[in-house]
């Protein structure tokens, strides 16, 4: 007959997870995992809603402002008939009125040329939210993947005959840039009315890539007008 601690040393040498358990457990971290990954994938579709608003948000507010004033946005001037429009263009900069938006591919994100009058026009006149009294590149908007966005004056990709005005977004991921792409216009990088050059770090917008990499990072561009 066997005593008393042996039978207990036996009862505790049997103890463990059965076959059950660990399919149970497997089960739930499967799940855990399978939302943690849906979850990103809401998140970036999330990201790419957002900049496909913000995008066709300033090609409205730029066509709103030339309806309402017969003025390109960030071109308009001289200082004294846009001071004279009310408060929120107290202390405000003037293009230099010549019915061009003047912003090199150079100044599409650093705020230079007309490229910060751009936004801070926009703002004053209440067509996009944030402060008019924002100079330089602090003027310019953050986008969903914290790059900037400016505008431009540039052909972007040879074969374009005339350089064209464009909203850009810098640092977009390759995945949401090709999103980008098929919700605003073709799905191709290098044609149409949305371009695409590969670069991190708000990169300058040159020659469109000839096809997008989920690998890349991107800077993206569509037409203004």
């Amino acid at each position: 007959m066997q005593s008393l601690p042996m039978r207990r040393a036996g009862r505790q040498a049997q103890s463990g997870f059965t076959l059950v358990e660990i399919a149970i457990v497997l089960v739930i971290i499967g799940l855990l995992l399978g939302g943690v990954l849906k979850g990103q994938e809401l998140i970036e579709n999330g990201r790419v809603k957002n900049a496909a608003s913000d995008m066709n948000g300033i090609v409205a507010a730029y066509n709103s402002y030339l309806d309402r004033y017969r003025k390109v946005a960030g071109d308009d001037g001289p200082v004294a008939n846009l001071t004279a429009r009310g408060t929120a263009w107290a202390g405000m900069a003037a293009g230099n009125n010549n019915g061009i938006l003047d912003v090199n591919a150079g100044q599409t994100f650093t705020g230079g040329g007309e490229g910060a009058t751009f936004f801070r026009h926009l703002r004053a006149s209440g067509f996009i939210t944030g402060n008019p009294a924002d100079v330089g590149v602090n003027a310019l908007p953050v986008n969903a993947w914290g790059g900037r966005v400016g505008v431009t004056a540039t052909t972007l990709v040879q074969g374009r005959a005339a350089a064209r005005q464009l909203v850009c977004m810098g640092n977009v991921p390759g995945k949401a840039a090709a999103a980008l792409d098929v919700q605003l216009d073709d799905g191709r990088p290098n044609n149409g009315s949305f371009r695409a050059t590969q670069g991190a770090n708000n990169v300058v917008p040159g020659g469109a890539a000839a096809a997008y990499s989920e690998d890349q990072t991107y800077t993206v561009c569509r037409d203004i007008n």
